[in-house]
């Protein structure tokens, strides 16, 4: 318990090193309207909410059985999830966002359980969801690569 606390600690404290450093930045253009510090400082901020739990919690953090062991299977799903994850970032510019969400998210939907008929259709739906949320609502432009013609 106390090795998890101090931790912690030490993690609180580089949130709180990297939130001052982050502060001040000022970039010289902004092309997202909340700027370019924004996120950073909202993810250090909930990591350090998170951390302050941590710290203070009553109870010590008790690993069941329900957890899965890191067995072959387990490190070769999450082989496969990294995998993913990278050719995600690779065709990301080329194919665009909905394309490379759908390409990955459908054998990352199979990976974990889904059936074939509910992974193609909410990925489908997700990926076209999430595109329409930051491109039309939240003003973040994401390509949209090989459907760039569907764009009046």
């Amino acid at each position: 318990m106390l090795i998890q606390r101090i931790f912690a600690s030490v993690l609180l404290l580089a949130c709180a090193g990297l939130a001052l450093m982050a502060w001040p930045y000022q970039a010289a253009f902004s092309y997202e309207p909340v700027g370019p510090r924004a996120f950073p400082l909202l993810m250090l901020g909930l990591m350090s909410l998170a951390l302050l739990y941590m710290v203070f919690r009553p109870a010590p953090i008790k690993h069941s059985e329900d957890e899965p062991p890191l067995d072959r299977e387990t490190l070769t799903k999450i082989s496969i999830c990294v995998l993913l994850l990278l050719v995600f970032a690779g065709l990301f510019e080329p194919l665009g966002f909905i394309l490379s969400s759908c390409l990955i998210g459908i054998p990352m939907a199979r990976l974990y359980g889904g059936r074939w008929l509910p992974s193609i259709v909410v990925t489908t739906l997700m990926a076209i969801g999430l595109y329409l949320l930051f491109d039309r609502l939240m003003d973040v432009p994401l390509p949209l690569g090989l459907l760039d013609v569907l764009e009046n």
